[in-house]
């Protein structure tokens, strides 16, 4: 399998880590708040990527933090930042824990809507102090990290002479958008000596929630710190694939890359890379313009989420992509339209080797799950391939695909109308005409029409 490097922009082929297995480490949620499909996208990414390599039979291991402490809404200004998770807590009016877990909770329910494989732990960032106060302590006793004045703790950005290789940002290019002058800045700001420097740990007060005692003092981890102690923990060999949207490869990925590979002498991860965003109605997803859509959104108009997953393989991930309701509904369509045909083509036919070779290969380069699509569609409406034979390869890519492709629901197809309608189907295929008509007009009495077209028999509920 090939995967485009952010950092050298390129594709590259994906090997293992010292480890001997691919060790995936991929950016998880802030749970403050519903995950929208945007978020989706992205983990749906390491979806993909898991499930080619197991098509290829390669071994991995996956993980996917939680950060429910320490995300401030401008990780940039702390001075005048509000963690996420308290602001929504106050919002709510419920202790900031209780709003962690319960978000935690729906995220984990998105992802099982759209069938997205488990990861092998999400640690969660509120029961990884250890591990960060652990890395912090490593980074100040290597001489890049320091205790401000205002209490904090930083990371020195000139520690790392490599900084913005992923980004393409430098630290210079960097400074008209800091405020550096220690004299002009104010509150926590002031605590940093170099414009670029970011936050570690950040002192607080004991009444305020979610806090820990460390050496330093009272206070909360930064949200940068968190991934290099887990990742680090996780995978002490290195990272082979480390995951994320492409909002995350500035500052945070640049600020856990610079961390990570001081901590560990080394170049930690060996590739960097990003999903592109998703547009709703051609506008970025946000509150304020109200097109800000859900899981929830679907299943309320009666839309199976696995939609969503077909209709994100019909792009790259690394091309930005315009989601409308018509394209979640000829999607939709789509997948009712693969699994009525499954539902009624015959058992017991050969599985096309060849397509799914051809298939895995399209997902292997890059995720080229675009042109996997386009032949699996061909293939589909190919009537020199058996009804039977046309079923059984379109299981067989069932576990790349992960569209539950065999599964009809009772409300769509009565259970006992469905050994008729394969019956059917091998009546046609053996050219028994009377035996043909005989069983329609039996699923016609179940309140099922069966049609005849190009694409082969077709049914409908009525």
């Amino acid at each position: 399998m090939k995967l485009y490097d952010t950092k050298q922009q390129l594709a590259i082929e994906v090997l293992p880590s010292e480890s001997g297995t691919v060790d995936i480490y991929c950016c998880g949620p802030t749970v403050y708040r519903f995950a929208h499909v945007g978020n989706l996208r992205t983990f749906l990414l390491g979806d993909l990527v898991r499930r080619t390599l197991r098509a290829e039979g390669t071994a991995y291991r996956y993980i996917q933090n939680i950060t429910d402490v320490g995300h401030l809404n401008d990780d940039m200004h702390i001075d005048v930042a509000e963690d996420k998770i308290l602001a929504q807590a106050k919002l709510e009016n419920k202790d900031p824990f209780e709003i962690a877990r319960f978000y935690e909770g729906t995220f984990h329910s998105d992802l099982a809507a759209l069938n997205i494989l488990a990861a092998d732990a999400y640690p969660k960032a509120s029961e990884s102090i250890g591990l960060i106060v652990d890395l912090i302590a490593q980074l100040i006793y290597i001489g890049a990290a320091y205790q401000g004045n205002d209490g904090s703790l930083y990371f020195s950005a000139r520690s790392y002479k490599d900084y913005g290789a992923i980004s393409r940002n430098s630290l210079d290019q960097l400074r008209a958008g800091y405020r550096f002058d220690a004299e002009q800045s104010q509150g926590q700001e002031q605590g940093k000596r170099f414009h670029a420097d970011w936050a570690l740990w950040k002192a607080a007060s004991e009444n305020r929630a979610m806090t820990w005692p460390t050496p330093w003092g009272v206070g909360f981890p930064g949200w940068h710190i968190e991934c290099s102690a887990m990742s680090i923990h996780y995978f002490p060999n290195g990272v082979s694939l480390h995951l994320g949207g492409i909002d995350l490869r500035f500052p945070h990925h640049e600020n856990e890359r610079a961390q990570s590979n001081v901590a560990t002498n080394s170049e930690f991860v060996r590739q960097w890379v990003h999903g592109e965003h998703l547009l709703f109605d051609g506008k970025k997803m946000a509150k304020s313009a109200g097109n800000v859509l859900h899981v929830a959104d679907l299943i309320e108009r009666k839309i199976d989420p696995l939609s969503l997953r077909l209709l994100f393989m019909e792009s790259h991930y690394r091309t930005q992509m315009n989601l409308t309701w018509e394209s979640i509904e000829a999607a939709h369509t789509t997948l009712k339209r693969w699994r009525k045909k499954i539902a009624s083509w015959p058992g017991g036919g050969r599985v096309d080797q060849s397509i799914t070779s051809a298939i895995t290969t399209f997902f292997g380069d890059d995720l080229n799950t675009g042109s996997a699509l386009l032949l699996l569609r061909k293939f589909e409406k190919d009537e020199s391939i058996s009804d039977a034979d046309r079923r059984a390869t379109f299981l067989a890519l069932e576990d790349l695909l992960g569209l539950e492709l065999n599964q009809m629901s009772p409300t769509e197809l009565p259970s006992e109308a469905l050994a008729l309608v394969q019956a059917r189907a091998s009546a046609r295929e053996n050219r028994n005409w009377p035996l043909s008509d005989q069983l329609r007009d039996q699923l016609l009495e179940l309140g099922v029409r069966v049609n005849d077209g190009p694409e082969g028999q077709t049914w409908e509920l009525i």
